[in-house]
């Protein structure tokens, strides 16, 4: 059987969502007859024209996370075969969670003009289907083996684990107060920043990890408690959980906020807690820190529940029979 070429089209090739939505299934992809390509959308006169080349050569299109101008997606959509829209982010409002006229109207004409749409959740994928049925849910997913380290986590001192990105800095720092209220009790208390930044506080030892690649694993798998606050916005409803999902491929209980897929992914009870105020953040760390028996069962379920519904090899199934529809097999 002749490969068939899928071109994806993101932001940039270290992106989060071209990192975990696209270049994490391309081994999948060559296996099962595509020849997956990734190209990095430039808002210059020459980069548009190559972008719009290298679509017409491609059996099926991926945009990722980007939503173009009228002008612009009127080009691709002549030039490509077969258009599909992924999304795992709220790209039709603004940052802060506020509606935006000009996100809104890109997206719902891509949408409107895609052949299918693959949603990273449900929200999403309702949000998607008001402009097009052709939704198909794939969840952003990992590789469990990646962070199934077998570290030895230090015994003097319970580390909190937060893992992200300036863009959601304001989302631990609403956190830290309770964190830091913590810690006067249990002076043992820690919390790793594995980031682009670093948190200062009075009241609670910081221990800044400047993100990369290859760090992120070996950080993750020597901590104790993986946190994810976060508000709950119409933005926040569009996340994909990733940072939770390495939390729990890391065998780590999670405590995080319920707010968008967060509260489908983690198991209140099984594989951490949901809290939503500052006296449940309080209570259920207080009490991993005080049953760390009970964390490690909390984080054998998690790495179970991560490596049945968010390993790559399970979503890439997924998307297998989704590109089926744009290419049916032949008898």
């Amino acid at each position: 059987m002749s490969q068939k070429s899928i071109l994806f089209i993101s932001k940039g090739e270290h992106a989060a969502s071209t990192r975990y939505r696209a270049l994490a299934y391309f081994d999948g992809l060559r296996a099962s007859t595509w020849d997956p390509v990734h190209l990095t959308a430039r808002n210059t006169p020459l980069s548009r024209m190559k972008l719009l080349r290298r679509a017409s050569q491609a059996d099926v299109v991926v945009i990722l996370r980007k939503t173009f101008g009228t002008p612009f997606f009127r080009l691709l959509r002549l030039c490509s075969k077969y258009l599909i829209l992924d999304l795992d982010d709220a790209v039709f409002c603004r940052s802060n969670g506020k509606p935006s006229r000009t996100r809104q109207k890109r997206f719902a004409h891509m949408a409107r003009h895609c052949q299918q749409i693959w949603a990273g959740n449900n929200y999403l994928a309702d949000t998607a289907r008001s402009h097009n049925p052709a939704v198909t849910v794939l969840p952003t997913s990992l590789v469990p083996e990646k962070y199934a380290m077998d570290m030895k986590k230090p015994a003097d001192v319970v580390d909190l684990v937060w893992i992200g990105s300036s863009s959601t800095r304001g989302y631990l720092e609403a956190a830290l107060p309770a964190l830091e209220r913590l810690a006067e009790s249990f002076s043992h208390l820690r919390l790793k920043i594995v980031a682009d930044f670093h948190l200062p506080s009075r009241h609670l030892h910081i221990v800044p990890v400047p993100w990369s690649e290859d760090v992120e694993s070996e950080a993750l798998s020597s901590a104790h408690i993986g946190i994810a606050p976060m508000p709950d916005t119409p933005w926040t409803r569009g996340k994909c959980g990733l940072k939770v999902l390495q939390y729990m491929a890391a065998s780590l209980p999670v405590v995080s906020s319920p707010a968008g897929v967060n509260g489908e992914i983690v198991k209140h009870g099984t594989t951490g807690f949901l809290a939503r105020g500052a006296e449940e953040w309080e209570a259920a760390i207080e009490r991993l820190i005080r049953d760390p028996d009970l964390g490690t069962r909390m984080g054998e379920a998690g790495h179970k529940r991560v490596l049945e519904n968010f390993a790559v090899d399970v979503t890439s199934q997924k998307m297998a029979y989704a590109l089926v529809r744009a290419y049916p097999r032949t008898p």
